[in-house]
Parts: structure tokens; sequence; C-alpha cells
């Protein structure tokens, strides 16, 4: 069988763009946001794409055409985002550690909320937008406390993480921004962790936010919106994923007749099984009992095994060559920890072409130049279209801005 992205095989665009390739089905990614759309359609949600996940123009651009706002955590998001066409005033500015200059430039293009994580943030803001002579609308990014039962490293809404304000500081908190001249305090947010898997960890973040809404209520002040944060889990290996239905369901009912607008912040659920990276066999290797097949991708093109000790199902695009065995596939970088798969069982031989699955989210978007490695082309297919939306990069482009600084003492 022919492994293909929609209308065309992978054996070609590797041909045709060289490796490592990153390649992404429009498709999936027009099927990924319908699916939140409609299974939230009675809420009427705005989707804010989380620009981290993948932040491509095109990509940005396709989600700006299907109506869709975004989730950003820098001043460069943000540039992004405006670059490829997307309108501020459907754009949400998360992060811990937003500077003045990050806060001013979201200022003056109108985002259309900042979700402010501690009290020196709100202080900080308040006094950017008072300079500017300007209003800033916030929200407060609470930590429910809420474990996300996903990887510790992607966990972040518990109180032990660096993230949001602490449940019990949260009402006070509340309070000192109300108290601040230039914000207007239009709603809350919160962001569990990613890859979730279980809808409790979701439920049960919804449900504190909402017992603070309605103390907050009480007190006299009325919230816009709620943000729930990120979307759902994707199936890497086996996973079993909450269906967006039963999200939404459940989201509708904890709501009740409350008068809240609601947003969410899907990433990698919208992108991650839309990507594929292509790699090439090198060499495969063997020391003693242990194999390896090496190959052109490495750590820098794909961080998270390394990172996050992650699986991403590999399939060998190439014709196949003998018998299965046992190996890891490793990059060429120089460090133990290249990999991207270990002890996985394949049949490649050298030349062969290598698909690496669900590489649509934190794959590009993490990439790097260690060991001066080029970053990969990235493709975008429509059908039986091809459009490269990344050229790869060269070694003399990565020299130039160092070299322009040479100079003889």
């Amino acid at each position: 069988m022919t492994l293909r992205c929609e209308n065309l095989a992978f054996a070609e665009l590797a041909e045709q763009f060289g490796t490592p390739l990153y390649v992404y089905s429009q498709a999936a990614l027009t099927d990924a946001y319908r699916a939140y759309t409609q299974a939230f359609a009675a809420l009427n949600p705005l989707i804010c794409y989380a620009v981290k996940a993948n932040g491509n123009l095109s990509i940005l651009r396709h989600f700006a055409a299907l109506g869709c706002g975004f989730d950003i955590v820098s001043g460069g998001e943000l540039a992004r985002v405006l670059a490829a066409g997307g309108e501020a005033g459907k754009t949400i500015f998360s992060g811990v550690g937003k500077s003045e200059a990050e806060m001013a430039f979201a200022l003056q293009s109108g985002v259309k909320c900042f979700n402010v994580e501690s009290l020196p943030e709100l202080d900080r803001l308040n006094a950017v937008a008072g300079r500017l002579g300007l209003s800033a609308p916030v929200s407060l990014r609470i930590n429910p406390d809420v474990d996300a039962q996903t990887h510790p490293y992607i966990s972040t809404g518990l109180k032990a993480n660096k993230f949001g304000i602490a449940m019990q500081d949260a009402e006070a908190a509340y309070l000192h921004a109300a108290a601040l001249p230039h914000l207007n305090v239009v709603g809350i947010d919160c962001h569990i962790g990613s890859q979730l898997t279980n809808l409790a960890p979701l439920s049960e973040a919804c449900e504190r936010l909402l017992m603070l809404i309605d103390k907050l209520s009480a007190a006299g002040m009325v919230l816009e919106h709620i943000d729930l944060g990120g979307g759902v889990g994707i199936v890497y290996q086996d996973e079993s994923v909450p269906d967006l239905h039963a999200y939404a369901e459940a989201v509708q009912r904890l709501l009740g007749g409350r008068k809240l607008s609601l947003i969410l912040e899907p990433g990698r659920s919208l992108v991650g099984n839309a990507g594929t990276l292509l790699t090439r066999v090198e060499f495969v290797k063997k020391n003693g009992d242990k194999s390896f097949v090496i190959v052109d991708a490495a750590m820098n093109d794909l961080m998270r095994p390394a990172l996050y000790q992650a699986y991403h199902h590999i399939e060998n695009v190439s014709p196949a060559a003998g018998e299965p065995f046992v190996a890891d596939i490793v990059g060429p970088i120089c460090e133990t920890g290249d990999f991207l798969a270990q002890n996985r069982a394949i049949a490649a031989c050298a030349g062969d072409l290598l698909a690496v699955r669900s590489a649509g989210a934190y794959a590009a978007s993490m990439a790097s130049n260690y060991n001066t490695r080029p970053r990969a082309a990235e493709v975008l297919v429509d059908g039986d279209r091809a459009k490269l939306i990344r050229p790869r990069e060269t070694v003399d482009q990565l020299l130039a801005a160092e070299a322009a600084c040479l100079h003889d003492d």
C-alpha cells in the first residue's frame, strides 16, 4: 500500500522536497477545527488555536480563514498571527512572563484579552496601559490544583506548577485587579495541561472556576467569559481520548443558565495528527546485540521523544526490506538522547524512507539548529497539490548573522 498525505505519495514528496521534511494535511487541519465547532455548536465558543503548537504562517492563515481565534504566549507569536491575517481582537495573550514591550505591542494591536498569571503582572500591565492611555482587558488565570493525569512536563494546573494564581488567592487577586484604574476585568481562565485523555479533570477544573465565578458575582463582580484552556489529547499510540461531544455536553450542563461566553484554546488536537515527519535511513548499525537505525532527522527536528519520552508511530514508506528487527531509531546528533524511538520493531535498510506520525504539533515549532543543522522544510498538502510553506534552511543562512559580526582585532 502506498502511504500518502491526501492524494500525494510520501515518496514523491520526499523526492521533490528532500528530507527531513514536515508534511501537513490541510483537510486534517480543517476537520480537526470543525470537530470543535460542531461539538460545541450550542455554546458558540471562540476557538483560539494555541500558536505554540505550530506557528507556521500558512497554517495560521488557514485557521484564520476558518474563523479561528488565537492563543499566544509571546509578542513574537502575536506578530505571526498578524502577519498571517489573524485578528488581534480574537487573540488571547497567555504566558507567565510578559515583558513591558510585549504588553505594549498587544495593547496597541487590540488583543481581545490578557490572561494574567500573577499580581506583579497585573501591576505591570496596569502601568503600561496607563502610559499608553489605554484600558487593558484582563482575565485571571486561576490554578485550580487539578491533576491533569498527563506527563509532568505538560501538567500546568497543579499548585506545584509555575502557572496561574492559586485558587485560595483568587478572590483577593480579582479585587486587586478591579481596583487598578487601567484594567478592565472581563473573564476567568484556567489551563490544567496538555495531552489530556480523561474528561474528569477538565470537568473538575470547570466546576471549581464556576464556584469562584458565583462568589465573585455575589460580590458584585460580573465576568463576561470563561476560558477553559487547552483541548483534548490526540492518539499517538493507543490512547483513549475524550469525546468532544461529551466534553461539550458536560460544559453546557455545568454552565447552566449563566450568561458567560466560552473560550477554548486547543493546539495539539488541531494540528498534531495532521503532520508527518519524513526521514531517510542513512545506516543500519549493530553494536553487539544492539541495533540502530540511523536516520537524517534528529532530536532538533522532533524533540518530544527525548524531552518527554514521547511515542510516535513510525512506518517504513519504502517497499518491505526483510524481516523486522528491534532497534533504536536515532539521528546524527552527538547526544545519547538523540532518538525518535527506542526498542522499536522495524524492517528497514539504508535508503529507506520512514514516516514519523503525529508530528504536526511541537515538532517544527520546537526545532533548533543544534549541531549547526538547518531546520527542515515544511509542506502543506491540499488534495493533489503540495505547497512549500517553509523552505529548508541552509548552512550559509545559519552563519550569515554571525559572519556579519566578524572583524579583525
